[in-house]
């Protein structure tokens, strides 16, 4: 921990938040299927019969607080997975994910969420939401700090991954990371299991994207090597206060699907460490 305060404490401060995402993102995928528009307001990905689409930051981030704005696709959504997340490269990487699982037009999507550490997953809990996220813009939020993850929709915190790292279970803390964000057909096992499969007569899907903000984080630059941190640091010993804690149980109790901390038959050899402990 002591190695990983010195490089925080040696990077400069500085604001990633622009306002424009032209500014923060490369289109990286889908031949003009994703565009930034409304002169860097909006960002859209696009998904036909013959490609989807995604983009991917400009910079990369070793811990932060960061939100990002999103409006899902409408009616029937089914076979289409919306994936926002935030990973490192390699066999061995980190990474922090959301996936909305899109379903036929009436029935809840299913969020997705997983944590990857040294190149390690099965981590995944699933819930629905508490209001409709195609009809608006809901913000869907990642605190990342070397104490625990938390995801957050709207603020209200519904997933914390802590660091136990002094009881041997890895906790992502030294790889940087990208954000990433995609929108794809994944119909062989996204709406009950692959049972319904996309519509392609609703074609094309979108999903949409505005006021990304990451004025809380630790940035490294693609274009240098520098690193840089937001001045006001709070967030990197920000955890759960008492009302936080009473949100996500409230959220975990009424709208979480899966657990795989309370999967036995998956585990059928024991339940993994961190479930015990968190």
């Amino acid at each position: 921990m002591t190695s990983l305060l010195m490089l925080i404490s040696l990077l400069v401060a500085v604001s990633t938040a622009t306002g424009n995402l032209n500014h923060d993102f490369d289109i990286t995928w889908g031949d003009r299927r994703a565009k930034i528009l409304n002169n860097g307001q909006l960002l859209t990905l696009s998904l036909d019969k013959t490609s989807g689409s995604g983009f991917k930051s400009k910079n990369q981030y070793l811990f932060g607080k960061i939100d990002m704005q999103l409006k899902l696709v409408p009616g029937n959504s089914a076979g289409t997975v919306t994936a926002y997340y935030l990973s490192s490269l390699g066999s061995t990487h980190d990474e922090i994910d959301f996936e909305f699982l899109g379903n036929l037009s009436g029935d809840p999507y299913i969020l997705h969420t997983n944590v990857f550490t040294q190149g390690k997953g099965n981590r995944e809990q699933q819930f629905y939401l508490w209001f409709d996220p195609t009809k608006d813009f809901h913000t869907y939020s990642i605190l990342w700090n070397p104490q625990s993850i938390i995801f957050s929709v709207d603020g209200t915190p519904i997933r914390q991954f802590k660091n136990l790292e002094s009881n041997g279970i890895p906790f992502p803390k030294k790889q940087a990371m990208w954000i990433y964000s995609s929108l794809w057909n994944a119909d062989d096992w996204a709406t009950r299991g692959g049972l319904v499969k996309t519509d392609w007569s609703q074609a094309p899907f979108t999903a949409s994207y505005r006021n990304f903000n990451a004025a809380q984080a630790c940035s490294l630059s693609s274009s240098s090597s520098s690193s840089s941190c937001s001045n006001n640091s709070s967030w990197l010993t920000e955890s759960l206060d008492s009302t936080g804690q009473q949100r996500i149980k409230w959220v975990q109790k009424n709208y979480m699907i899966y657990n795989y901390c309370t999967d036995t038959k998956r585990f059928p050899q024991g339940l993994p460490p961190e479930c015990s402990q968190a």
